[in-house]
């Protein structure tokens, strides 16, 4: 082979050569075979992408749902709760209400025994007993107490003066007569007792030593 003849076939496998870097620059180093599968991975991964985006809307859908049925729940128990509370406060005196209906009851009897005995004597001591029964039953099932004011020194927080008159029998403000009694709720003031006040003589030295 001639010189110029082997000169030739250098300078074509050269070329050749830099035809092979520039295929392999343009297809990013990788071989015409390797494309095919690099799009199959593409195609995957958008396939992922679609599943798990899938994935997330129907777990949201379900949240969702969770959230509007808790609602309806609390919505539900907050309807009971206002009822509940409302049937509480309406008969909230029930059974001070039956233990008064036992007592008219005893009235009513009171009354018809009357009527037909007219023994005024018996219809006062059986209108007397069921009025003691009544404030026994307060007293003990409520603690509705009663209480008389006469001949106790006059206490402004218990007593509403009606009345009020000189006497030399008392030295400090006293009641001297009950017009109308005073009640206490479990040792609280329900109602003062109406009462007639005896005020000190003037000139008395009140029981104070000069």
């Amino acid at each position: 082979m001639s010189g110029k003849d082997k000169e030739g076939q250098q300078n074509q496998a050269a070329k050749d050569m830099d035809k092979s870097v520039a295929d392999k620059i343009v297809t990013g180093n990788k071989s015409p075979e390797a494309m095919p599968s690099e799009n199959g991975q593409k195609e995957d991964s958008q396939l992922d992408l679609a599943q798990k985006i899938k994935t997330l809307e129907d777990e949201n859908a379900d949240l969702k749902d969770k959230i509007l049925r808790k609602y309806a729940e609390f919505e539900n128990f907050r309807k009971r709760m206002t009822k509940d509370k409302d049937d509480s406060i309406r008969y909230a005196n029930s059974m001070i209400l039956l233990d008064m209906v036992n007592v008219i009851d005893n009235f009513e009897r009171a009354l018809k025994s009357a009527e037909e005995s007219k023994d005024f004597a018996a219809f006062h001591s059986g209108v007397a007993l069921i009025e003691k029964q009544m404030t026994g039953m307060l007293e003990t099932k409520y603690g509705l107490t009663r209480f008389f004011a006469k001949d106790t020194p006059f206490d402004p927080e218990r007593h509403e003066a009606i009345m009020s008159e000189e006497s030399k029998s008392v030295t400090v403000p006293t009641v001297l007569e009950d017009f109308q009694s005073g009640y206490t709720l479990h040792g609280r003031i329900l109602r003062p007792a109406k009462v007639k006040i005896g005020q000190p003589a003037s000139g008395q030295n009140n029981g104070v030593q000069g």
